[in-house]
């Protein structure tokens, strides 16, 4: 596929079941690391850009995971008996979407994301023309994004089924942004939507990312970064609550915050290299709190505390460590710390520290030094 132009195609293909083909392992060189685009700073500010995600996306590993130890046997089929129920305990499908594992796997997945967000079966909406979809502003740009996103998808897909799935997700992204006209579309946007689309297809993946994009992803999805950009000064208030030490650390070597912009924007979407990871963090993530993911992205800076340590204390070198996220880092007592961290630290409790953070950075950005 070149250019910005979309191959049509009258395939139907659900993007759900490329996932059960067996369409072969990817490999990933565990020596290799993801091109740097150049660091653009003052696009910050200018709202949706092609220098919003910093790096190249990591490449999604689809390989088997080894076999289900029996805890999560058994927590899988506790799930599928709690979706067979007549009258669904969305409480206790919420505890277990949260708790360790999360929803397992993606047949549970396909059924109880609609049913946490209370999407319903019945719901139904017309989709708009493809001349509606190709004359919105925005259709050239989200083209690219999906077309640099083949590293998101199932390895070994006929052309095709590729040209069948691309399309579904431009028609995806649009559907959202062409029935909220106040929502933007960002670059990382399409990180989000391919994940659902995997699971869920497309008509599930529709609702499901409306109701995310008008509720935990909305101000991502506003004209300007501005309140995304204070958000993202959250991490630093939290990391001087567990270790002040390694904020003063981190503040010195000024690495800011532009290194977890893209795991706020995705849901670490765009950063993980394991799809099960990404799934997980999903399963996490529509059960909590929009904050959530900063809290999780701080826990992570803890956790690699002594990588920090280790690391030269200059801007370059600590972006460089940060915006890397290991295969190995243990992801599910990071989840139970950043919940931990949550309770312990709600975001009206910080608030006045991201406010007094905020406002020192926009006044060094007009070239005056501050001292608190």
């Amino acid at each position: 596929m070149e250019g910005d132009e979309m191959k049509k195609t009258d395939q139907t293909i659900e993007a759900s079941d490329l996932l059960t083909e067996g369409m072969g392992q990817l490999d990933l060189d565990a020596d290799s690391e993801p091109d740097f685009e150049e660091l653009d700073v003052d696009k910050w500010d200018e709202g949706k850009g092609d220098e919003i995600i910093c790096s190249a996306p990591s490449e999604l590993s689809f390989s088997e995971e080894p076999a289900l130890p029996p805890v999560l046997r058994r927590k899988r089929d506790d799930l599928y008996a709690i979706l067979a129920a007549e009258n669904v305990d969305k409480a206790r499908l919420i505890q277990m979407a949260r708790s360790e594992g999360g929803l397992v796997d993606d047949e549970i997945r396909k059924k109880a994301w609609p049913l946490i967000l209370n999407i319903s079966d019945e719901q139904t909406e017309e989709l708009p023309t493809q001349e509606e979809i190709e004359a919105h502003p925005e259709y050239k740009q989200v083209v690219m994004d999906v077309n640099r996103s083949l590293k998101r998808f199932p390895p070994g897909i006929p052309y095709d089924q590729r040209v069948a799935l691309q399309d579904q997700l431009t028609r995806l992204i649009l559907r959202v942004i062409i029935k909220y006209p106040n929502l933007c579309y960002y670059q990382g946007y399409h990180d989000v939507a391919v994940t659902f689309l995997l699971v869920v297809g497309e008509e599930k993946a529709f609702y499901i990312l409306e109701k995310l994009s008008t509720e935990h992803l909305r101000v991502c999805m506003e004209p300007t970064m501005d309140t995304t950009s204070r958000l993202l000064n959250t991490i630093y208030p939290l990391i001087n609550r567990k270790n002040p030490q390694l904020h003063d650390y981190l503040e010195r070597s000024e690495a800011g915050t532009l290194f977890a912009l893209p795991w706020f924007l995705t849901w670490f979407g765009h950063s993980l290299s394991k799809y099960n990871a990404v799934v997980r963090m999903y399963d996490f993530f529509i059960c909590s709190a929009p904050h959530m993911p900063l809290y999780v992205a701080a826990t992570i800076v803890l956790h690699r505390t002594d990588e920090v340590f280790e690391t030269q204390c200059q801007m370059d070198y600590m972006h460089g460590l940060l915006s890397q996220l290991p295969d190995t880092l243990p992801f599910e007592e990071i989840l139970r710390q950043a919940e931990r961290l949550y309770i312990d630290f709600p975001p009206e409790s910080i608030e006045q520290e991201v406010h007094e953070r905020t406002l020192r950075e926009y006044v060094e950005s007009l070239g005056f030094v501050v001292i608190w």
